[in-house]
């Protein structure tokens, strides 16, 4: 993949002539407007080009209106853009978020083109996306990427590693619906959450640091160095206790060992998904270690997303979280509560209730089964 800074270097945008003043017009129209047929005789003709994680020019209706989500995380940041209402197909998770749902009704009647990593493309094509966003681990797939080939339906490879990338990749996803400023101002607001972190933990000496176990949906799968979780857990100030240690990669996921945790023996473990966090409370073999007798195992929580999963949008939130839960004393001025009220109404147009914004920090009732 390019560097990121090559990339924003090389990302512009063409316009071609519409054929009217009048379609120029209706071009502008705002995003919020109804769902047009796309081959409506009004559709604009303008193209936007991006360049996506693969390092990919990719050319796009300027004003997509049916639009295929085949990653969570594009979902997530389309509803956050305000197109959620365009979104026409989608992976099989987005339906079991449950801000998702409420905010983006049509999500339970989508299409689900895409199961176990293969592309029903029968059922894409039904759906009559526009543009669809992939995941690179699809678009390495040759056969996979010879279907939607074949279906002439433009695809943008949206994927990250890290905070600069995934910031990249919320920026390629505003530029190619048609919503770049929103995800210039989203972006924005997630450098100031860092950099509020960032001052007071600079105050922290490296030895007064908590060291932190992150489970990630299951008791034993964590983080690897050179991850998206690996970046927010260091600017939160955690000493993440995974990181440069041999794990077992399965289906690129990494797993530690119980063995392997008693001998980090963490201050805290901070986990993700409720199942995890009531394993590690109550099953006998975690009993002895010292974060479980000490009542130091979090949930973090879960709003459109969960947060701190390496899929999830809500990144500047588990910082804030993350630092506020290790040291309680240096972070005072912040009040969750406060944050998760401005950030779902900011970007989200969604005026939650105090008990909503408890049950989102609680992080339990918030997904739906699988």
């Amino acid at each position: 993949m390019p560097k990121i800074s090559d990339l924003l270097k090389k990302i512009h945008v063409t316009a071609i002539l519409s054929l009217t003043m009048a379609l120029l017009f209706s071009g502008c129209a705002s995003q919020n407007t109804a769902i047009k047929p796309t081959n409506s005789a009004e559709a604009d003709v303008e193209t936007v080009t991006v360049i996506d994680y693969a390092g990919r020019e990719v050319s796009v209706p300027a004003n997509v209106q049916r639009i295929g989500c085949l990653y969570a995380f594009s979902g997530h940041v389309t509803a956050m853009l305000g197109r959620g209402l365009q979104i026409v197909a989608v992976v099989e998770g987005l339906k079991r978020d449950k801000i998702m749902n409420q905010l983006v009704p049509n999500i339970s009647k989508s299409a689900v083109p895409q199961k176990a990593g293969a592309i029903n493309i029968e059922e894409l094509i039904k759906a009559k996306p526009d543009i669809i966003f992939i995941r690179s681990e699809t678009a390495n797939q040759a056969g996979e990427v010879d279907k939607i080939n074949k279906s002439k339906i433009p695809y943008i490879v949206i994927d990250y590693k890290n905070i600069e990338e995934q910031q990249y990749a919320i920026e390629v996803i505003g530029k190619a619906i048609g919503a770049g400023e929103r995800a210039r101002k989203y972006n924005e607001y997630y450098q100031r959450c860092l950099e509020r972190v960032r001052e007071k933990i600079d105050q922290i000496p490296l030895d007064k640091r908590v060291r932190i176990y992150h489970s990630v949906n299951e008791a034993t799968r964590t983080d690897e160095k050179n991850t998206l979780p690996a970046d927010w857990l260091q600017i939160a100030g955690a000493i993440n206790v995974s990181l440069d240690e041999d794990l077992k990669l399965i289906e690129d996921k990494y797993f530690a060992s119980l063995e392997q945790i008693f001998l980090w023996n963490p201050d805290m473990i901070i986990a993700n998904e409720p199942k995890a966090v009531k394993y590690i409370q109550s099953n006998k073999q975690w009993s002895a270690l010292g974060a479980v007798k000490n009542q130091k195992v979090f949930q973090m929580p879960i709003g459109i997303s969960r947060w701190g999963h390496p899929g999830s949008l809500e990144t500047p939130l588990a910082v804030l979280w993350t630092a506020k839960t290790l040291y309680p004393e240096s972070f005072q001025d912040i009040n969750m509560n406060e944050e998760v009220k401005n950030y779902y109404r900011e970007f989200f147009d969604l005026s939650l209730t105090n008990d909503e914004i408890i049950q989102i920090l609680n992080g339990k009732g918030m997904r739906a089964p699988k």
